[in-house]
């Protein structure tokens, strides 16, 4: 027999741009909550959280927005997520429990492993969806859907709020895989955090003139680069030793393919190529 699925009567979203408006979205188009609140810094992107159906309530006082609160979700860029946890515990009803989408995720455990106000707990997770493009207007109900959300719990967490937030992010379309923060980390850098550089890098290198000659190649590859430059700059910052090392082994296969072309030794080359398409293929479409 299945375990019943918890319904909320309110879920707080603090912060309702791209990633947590389309948890709105799912929340309500679900039925998983009652009542959807939102809270952000400007009434301009709270009201178009509600045009596009995120929020059923919208406010920028935090502390009035997490109130009633049975579950606190913050999606803030990574840097305030802390502060936005810390902020929200000392105004929640007492135990509640709040969880993140940061896309770091040791940095942030490690400074709220020292507990928080009223008895509120803390589960760090992140759902792996989003795109380039930001905010609520680009959210979507079923961004979710056959994605990963991973949660980093700690030894000091309750194996209920594990299985609650599991079946939270189970009953918004994704498979929950659990991980801790430290291996998160490792493992956004080299699959997450170095794409974002390589495209960064690779736009950069476009002279104007050869703006229009790009096509479908250089679109794709480079389409990352277009992703909210705040929040990135705060991903490199607080992921900065695992993005070095991402960097220093792409550097290191970058060289080999350099090596190849200047000295035109074929055999390495189609070995190189031959391995990389391998290795794409595996991941599937």
């Amino acid at each position: 027999v299945g375990v019943a699925v918890r319904r909320f009567e309110t879920v707080t979203i603090v912060g309702v741009g791209m990633i947590g408006g389309s948890i709105g979205m799912a929340l309500r188009g679900s039925r998983l909550a009652e009542k959807v609140i939102g809270v952000g810094r400007r009434q301009s992107s709270l009201r178009a959280a509600r045009e596009a159906g995120a929020v059923d309530h919208a406010t920028i006082d935090l502390a009035k927005g997490v109130a009633e609160a049975e579950l606190v979700i913050v999606c803030s860029p990574v840097e305030r997520i802390v502060g936005h946890v810390r902020e929200a515990a000392e105004n929640c009803r007492r135990g509640t429990l709040l969880t993140d989408a940061g896309g770091t995720k040791e940095s942030i455990v490690d400074a709220l492993q020292g507990g928080l106000a009223r008895d509120c707990r803390f589960l760090g997770g992140h759902p792996l969806a989003g795109s380039e493009k930001a905010g609520a207007a680009n959210a979507r109900a079923d961004l979710f859907e056959g994605k990963l959300a991973v949660l980093t719990p700690t030894s000091a967490t309750r194996a209920e709020d594990y299985d609650t937030l599991e079946q939270f992010w189970g009953k918004l379309g994704s498979l929950v895989v659990r991980m801790s923060a430290g291996d998160h980390d490792r493992a956004m850098g080299l699959t997450s955090h170095l794409p974002h550089a390589v495209a960064v890098a690779l736009a950069s290198s476009l002279p104007e003139e050869f703006f229009r000659l790009t096509g479908t190649g250089f679109r794709d590859t480079s389409r990352l680069a277009a992703g909210e430059t705040t929040l990135w700059e705060q991903v490199f910052t607080l992921n900065r030793d695992n993005v070095l090392d991402a960097l220093e082994q792409f550097g290191r296969h970058l060289e080999a393919l350099t090596r190849a072309v200047r000295e035109d030794d074929r055999t390495a080359l189609e070995e190189i190529l031959n391995r990389a398409k391998i290795t794409r293929d595996a991941l599937g479409s």
